[in-house]
């Protein structure tokens, strides 16, 4: 199941990046207030047409050992639980979990 979460997460990904540049240009054009209001309409219009998946705000940072969407470490892409777990027995290369 993990798999198959972080799968549907990579495709938003690659979307999200495919659509940035025209997300970002309708979104300004949105905003100015000096160009006609049907011209912004128009381009209202096409930035609700894009692909829904193609928003980064639906891209979620996952761990990709468990697919557990919170509490994930972005520098190591893994969460809390499995960083400790790897931690403690040491593949991590400079990590000691310490224990007094």
């Amino acid at each position: 199941m993990s798999e198959k979460r972080n799968i549907r997460d990579h495709k938003r990904r690659l979307l999200a990046a495919k659509y940035e540049l025209r997300r970002k240009l309708y979104k300004a054009f949105c905003k100015d207030s000096d160009l006609p209001s049907d011209m912004r309409d128009k381009l209202r219009y096409k930035l609700s047409r894009l692909p829904r998946n193609s928003s980064f705000a639906r891209v979620r940072n996952r761990c990709i050992s468990t697919g557990r969407p919170r509490s994930v470490y972005e520098f190591f892409r893994i969460s809390r639980i499995v960083f400790r777990g790897l931690a403690s027995r040491g593949p991590l290369m400079g990590i000691k979990k310490s224990s007094w």
